[in-house]
């Protein structure tokens, strides 16, 4: 996967209640690359992941990936909004 990391990116499973994430800001250098990401619905979070973890595709989908029906994107109740 090339450097830099994409915009957009989908979690398997729920970070801080949330699936989409979008990058705030990235560095490191090698092994030690990191991304910081935030959930589209709230800004004020702030979750830092290792460049390594991001390339783990069981963990990790760049893009916004279009969520199963019935199953929302946060933990708010946000019917209607099954993909961003």
């Amino acid at each position: 996967m090339r450097w830099p990391p994409n915009k957009a990116w989908t979690s398997a499973s729920k970070r801080e209640g949330y699936r989409h994430f979008e990058v705030k800001q990235f560095g490191g250098k090698g092994e030690e690359r990191w991304v910081e990401l935030f959930p589209v619905l709230k800004k004020e979070v702030c979750i830092r992941v290792a460049w390594s973890e991001l390339k783990t595709h069981a963990k990790w989908t760049s893009g916004w990936l279009q969520l199963p029906e019935g199953q929302d994107c946060s933990s708010e109740n946000s019917a209607g909004q099954g993909f961003l």
